[in-house]
């Protein structure tokens, strides 16, 4: 009787390790391939999106203005976290996570059929800012559905890692895109400008069907389940999600203060760092192609620092990058200004490892700490997205204002990226701090309290 059990028991754990397998690539993957979409947006926008949408600007204003249509992706996540978020909280993660792919997977497609300004005028760039929308909505609900689904499937002392196999997602996307960005901006560039740039956004309604063969297969996540059995059982009336999370928001703040440094640090390297590393003489298939290379090393670097975040806190690892984020942004902006290769590679290469994996590496599992289940993909996301609108959406736009307001000088480049820094670090310490004493003041309660409930000194 006991072999049987026994043997029951280790075929429930391995048909359980094989769907967190499944869950975990699918999880990656399916973030990989929205990322891909969104991410390739960014690339173009910062490389060649000015002259093709912006062509009545000068040259300077039309990188201005491209940029800016970043800052509508970004804007419009918040929108997507709360929206995509109430279904994902009240009828389930799975089925809100092939809706966000098919989103993305059209507004991506649609984009890469734009006619350009020079062929239907202002309609063209309108146009771009309205799919931007729809991809940012898509992503504001991505990124809680697949974090979440990975999260809750894992174990308790491996939720970081989990995690972090979803956040790796973004730059196995950013790798992606650039590649196949780069590699067609090898053509000659009156072709690559007519028509080469549009084939990697083509390719999105490809990969869209693969994400949903993958997302179709997995199952939702039992944390859910568990859940909405209670809720049944109790006869608990259904709020909705965000009055859950606006009614306690110190999580909500907390999630968006303690982001804002991770996704400002996003911005220098991803987007702002592609312009200015553009501007001192690199072409675009090398600014690609190396942009390629740091996301390779930062998917590695952010889920070691997702497993790291099991082993130690997430808030020390957390720290650890804001603080690196703060002191290599100078070394990193001087590496690029070099308009050498291997200097702007050692540069990609080192704030990737260093300063993007430990802050977004275990920044799935931090945020999903704050919340309960019934209200998490809703408060998670929308700490997330708010913080990534300020801090990625407009932080490139922000950066590029400082360096011509300091004419190519980088002090308020360095002020504000170190300024936003010690915001989000400070809240991390603080908001680990506090947690710590209340765990320690409920251990010791425990340990004084009589088994027996008599609590005489």
């Amino acid at each position: 009787m006991r072999d049987f059990a026994g043997s029951a028991r280790s075929a429930a754990d391995a048909a359980r390790r094989k769907e967190l397998r499944r869950v975990l690539l699918s999880s990656c993957i399916g973030s990989a391939i929205e990322y891909y979409d969104f991410l390739l947006y960014v690339a173009a926008a910062s490389l060649i999106f000015g002259r093709l949408f912006f062509s009545n600007l000068t040259p300077v204003m039309a990188t201005i203005a491209s940029l800016g249509t970043l800052a509508v992706g970004y804007v419009s996540r918040p929108l997507g976290a709360v929206f995509f978020g109430h279904f994902g909280d009240r009828y389930g993660r799975k089925s809100v996570l092939i809706a966000t792919l098919i989103t993305m997977g059209v507004s991506t497609t649609l984009i890469g059929l734009l006619p350009t300004s020079a062929q239907i005028g202002i309609w063209s760039p309108a146009a771009l800012v309205f799919l931007r929308m729809l991809q940012g909505v898509s992503v504001g609900g991505e990124w809680g559905g697949g974090a979440l689904m990975a999260f809750e499937h894992a174990p308790e002392h491996r939720r970081g890692f989990a995690s972090s196999c979803s956040v790796a997602g973004g730059p196995a996307g950013t790798m992606l895109a650039a590649g196949v960005l780069g590699l067609f901006a090898l053509l000659p560039q009156s072709q690559f400008l007519a028509w080469g740039w549009r084939v990697p956004f083509l390719l999105s309604a490809v990969l869209v069907g693969v994400g949903f063969w993958m997302r179709i297969r997995v199952a939702e996540s039992p944390l859910f389940v568990e859940a909405q059995r209670k809720r049944q059982a109790t006869g608990a009336t259904h709020r909705p999600p965000l009055f859950d999370v606006l009614r306690a928001p110190k999580p909500l703040l907390v999630g968006f203060i303690s982001m804002l440094a991770p996704f400002t640090l996003y911005s220098l390297v991803a987007s702002f760092g592609l312009t200015y590393a553009r501007k001192h003489g690199l072409p675009i298939s090398s600014v690609l192609a190396i942009q390629a290379t740091g996301a390779v090393f930062c998917a590695f670097s952010e889920v070691l620092c997702g497993y790291l975040s099991d082993r130690f806190s997430r808030h020390s690892v957390l720290i650890f990058g804001i603080t690196a984020g703060a002191l290599l942004a100078y070394p990193f902006l001087l590496l690029l200004a070099s308009g050498d290769v291997f200097k702007t590679t050692a540069g990609f290469l080192l704030m990737n490892v260093c300063v993007i994996g430990p802050v977004l590496g275990p920044s799935a599992a931090y945020l999903a700490e704050q919340f309960d289940t019934h209200s998490r993909y809703t408060g998670a996301s929308l700490g997330l997205q708010t913080a990534s609108t300020v801090g990625a959406g407009f932080a490139p736009i922000t950066l590029a204002s400082l360096l011509a307001l300091n004419g190519g000088g980088y002090q308020l480049i360095l002020a504000f990226i170190v300024t936003i820094c010690l915001l989000s670090g400070a809240v991390i310490g603080i908001r680990a701090n506090t947690r710590r004493r209340r765990q320690v003041h409920a251990l010791s309660t425990i340990i004084a309290t009589p088994a027996n409930g008599d609590h005489r000194n």
